[in-house]
């Protein structure tokens, strides 16, 4: 994606990414552009909270954070974002306050509702990138229409049990989601197997891609999707490839 304007790094800010902005092919570029992003994170669980949590502290400008409901004592096995002391209060709530702490020049928008029809549109709308951490197939096909009808590039984070799966979606370069998922695999609901450490690792990875996305940095998993299977230790890679009949994306 075309990387974002921003002035220049506070002394603060220097000395904060210092150590990033060693990384060959980023250095202070990379980190002026992250600092003029914003991206969506639905939701911000397990998967999607160590995702936020990553953005916020490479130095990401803004974060939109969707995510309904209050804390759960089950949730806490993974939710990193989110304490003992919040359980019955707002989920997104102890996310934004989290992630302030660890970074107060952070701008985030909290808001208190998971990803539907009526707020899709809008939520997308706000991002420069998407990533895409919801459980459920219809909020993540809704992301998916929404940023390719915007044409914004969109990291699809997946888990189960001891399985973890990624991609990055391109508008009118690579398959999107419902190129893979016409629809909801039937049976499938939002509570399921899970250890934090799955859910972390794949998160951090989603948090990767995306700083590349908006960096410039390396080679996005565009067309490419990584399968992990932590049970044996399995690593896979496999292309994805574009319906030309998709009726989301199939006319881009």
């Amino acid at each position: 994606m075309e990387r974002g304007k921003a002035g220049s790094l506070t002394e603060e800010e220097r000395a904060t990414y210092e150590w990033q902005m060693w990384v060959p092919g980023f250095g202070e570029h990379g980190q002026k552009a992250l600092k003029a992003a914003s991206v969506l994170v639905s939701r911000c669980g397990g998967v999607g909270g160590v995702a936020a949590y990553q953005l916020a502290a490479a130095g990401i400008g803004r974060l939109v954070l969707a995510h309904g409901g209050t804390l759960k004592h089950s949730d806490l096995n993974r939710q990193i974002l989110m304490t003992h002391d919040w359980v019955g209060k707002p989920r997104v709530e102890s996310a934004a306050r989290r992630l302030r702490e660890l970074n107060p020049r952070l701008a985030v928008e909290a808001v208190a509702e998971n990803v539907t029809e009526a707020n899709a549109e809008r939520l997308v709308a706000q991002a420069d990138v998407v990533v895409c951490c919801a459980p459920l197939f219809q909020e993540r096909l809704l992301m998916n229409r929404e940023a390719v009808r915007r044409r914004k590039p969109l990291v699809d984070c997946a888990m189960y049990e001891l399985q973890a799966q990624i991609t990055c979606m391109i508008p009118g370069q690579t398959a999107c989601l419902a190129c893979l998922y016409s629809e909801s695999p039937h049976g499938w609901k939002r509570q399921f197997p899970v250890f934090g450490a799955v859910a972390g690792m794949i998160g951090a990875l989603g948090a990767m891609e995306a700083i590349k996305l908006i960096a410039g940095l390396g080679k996005p998993l565009a067309g490419r999707m990584l399968m992990f299977d932590l049970r044996d230790g399995t690593v896979r890679q496999a292309a994805t490839s574009r319906d030309p009949k998709c009726p989301v994306c199939g006319g881009c």
